[in-house]
């Protein structure tokens, strides 16, 4: 054992990895059913223990109960569900705790699905169990297992063929295990021994699964461990929630810095640890006050190394919704400790009110060092609610988009044959009674679902854009059938064109 977490030689990983097989997110989807996998979104496990005690003897049932939803299983059930590792291996490795002649997990081990190009990956992801399995608010120490943070990051990850991945804020390991499809070398830090100890524990697990030579793991705070180090591709689910002086803290979101300084730190120095051309992407809280952006801006220009940004806010909460969130996401509720709850509540508020913040705003962050001069791209938006999975190749195929943009003028890009991109579709508004439609709206399927009001002229220009005539010979055909100046018309659609190609509306 270390640091409390199990240590697995590579034959008994390499047991357990047979006793797991085929248990995956989809078989246990099966065993729980969908009403049971919608409640388990909601951290409430009792509709799925019904489900998976229900199947009874069923191998995949018995792992879910396990590993999932902390049941207690008896020696002849752990003997059916670990046939290759055994029940005395299980707690001779630390996986389980036996009392009586029955065995709770230790750990929570929980199945995980990506995507290797067409190719599905299957992962066993090792964490503390959660407050939902234990009924009790969890320690300084906890280590997240998979969830919507995580998760998030994932998707929005740029994946292209890179040499160094530094996973900053290891964690349970899910963004090295990612980052393992397709790099050659993945660095993991983290400023937690436990966290870097389960990481290690997820490594072994699914070492098979990894192309690339064992993870180069290191303990520190933030970008201390890769002092005067450059890497492709920086991803990090950092500690990056907001606590107060006072308030109850936890090393897996609490960077132990004020304020929202952990994004701060981030944005000014990831710069210096990126090659040309790399990026770093990450999620982050920022404390809002007026315009949300300006604070951003500020960091941005700190850098001292110039970078391309791009910045989608996806919410920004006040402070009271923010504490309740973070109260309850560590099991701080009013039910189970009022007063406790109470006093951190106002410890939060009081902060927030002293200092000027009117909300806190989450996204996501992407950073690029330019391959060559000066940063072309400067971009902060928001996009409400949750963001479309995964989004990776998206933000990939408009960066290709903007960096082409930005080379190409306005005749070149008129010279370009465009296509409209095949998730587009074109809406029209208007009254009944109205010849023509009030309004004309260009709206993405995927991406990231925006939508443009366009005019006359522009939904004619993106209608035909198949391919096989240039931007120029459409926009000055437009021109005579709407009796416009060419000048005009082209003068006008430009812009607009150069935001459809980097939105990816319009395709080359």
């Amino acid at each position: 054992m270390s640091e409390n977490v199990p240590q697995l030689s590579a034959d008994d990983a390499a047991r357990l990895r047979d006793d797991l097989a085929g248990w995956t997110v989809d078989a246990v989807e099966a065993v729980v059913g969908d009403r049971a996998a919608r409640a388990l979104g909601r951290e409430q496990i009792t509709p799925a223990l019904m489900a998976a005690r229900d199947a009874g003897a069923d191998r995949h049932a018995l792992l879910t109960r396990l590993f999932v939803l902390g049941d207690v299983l008896s020696d002849a059930d752990l003997s059916t569900a670990l046939p290759a590792l055994t029940a005395d291996g299980a707690a001779r490795t630390g996986l389980v705790a036996m009392t009586d002649g029955a065995g709770r997990a230790l750990v929570q081990l929980s199945p995980h699905a990506a995507a290797d190009g067409d190719v599905q990956v299957d992962w066993w992801v090792p964490s503390d169990p959660r407050e939902a399995i234990t009924g009790r608010a969890v320690q300084p120490d906890h280590v997240l297992g998979v969830g919507g943070a995580s998760t998030m990051l994932a998707s929005v990850t740029v994946r292209r063929p890179v040499g160094r991945v530094l996973d900053l804020g290891t964690g349970c390991g899910i963004q090295a295990l990612h980052a393992s499809l397709h790099a050659d070398q993945v660095v993991a830090t983290d400023i937690s021994r436990r966290a870097l100890a389960y990481a290690r524990l997820s490594e072994a697990i699914n070492r098979p699964a990894l192309r690339e030579a064992a993870w180069d793991m290191r303990e520190g705070s933030l970008l201390e461990p890769v002092e005067g180090e450059a890497f492709d591709l920086i991803v990090s689910n950092p500690p990056f929630v907001i606590t107060p002086p006072g308030a109850p803290r936890f090393e897996y979101r609490d960077g132990g810095l004020e304020g929202d300084a952990v994004v701060e730190t981030l944005i000014r120095e990831a710069g210096a640890h990126l090659h040309p051309g790399g990026i770093a992407q990450f999620l982050g809280n920022w404390e809002i006050r007026g315009d949300w952006t300006s604070r951003l801006e500020t960091w941005l220009d700190a850098s001292p190394v110039p970078l391309d940004a791009w910045v989608i806010q996806r919410d920004a909460l006040d402070a009271a919704e923010y504490a309740e969130t973070w109260l309850r996401d560590a099991g701080i509720t009013p039910e189970r400790d009022a007063e406790r709850f109470r006093d951190a509540y106002e410890t939060y508020l009081r902060a927030f009110d002293a200092t000027g913040v009117e909300a806190i705003g989450f996204g996501a962050v992407l950073l690029r060092r330019p391959m060559h001069g000066s940063p072309t791209l400067r971009r902060l938006e928001e996009h409400e609610g949750a963001l479309p999975s995964p989004l990776g190749p998206h933000l990939a195929a408009s960066l290709d988009a903007h960096d082409w943009l930005a080379q190409t003028s306005d005749e070149a890009l008129l010279d370009a044959a465009l296509t409209v991109a095949p998730d587009v579709t074109k809406e029209t508004y208007g009254r009944p009674l109205l010849v023509d439609p009030e309004h004309l709206l260009l709206r993405q399927g995927g991406a990231l679902g925006r939508s443009i009001k366009a005019d006359t002229a522009l939904a004619g220009f993106v209608g035909a854009c198949d391919g096989e005539l240039t931007a120029g010979q459409i926009a000055h055909a437009l021109a005579a059938l709407l009796d416009v100046p060419a000048g005009t018309m082209v003068g006008g659609l430009v812009p607009a064109i150069r935001d459809l190609v980097r939105d990816g509306f319009l395709i080359r």
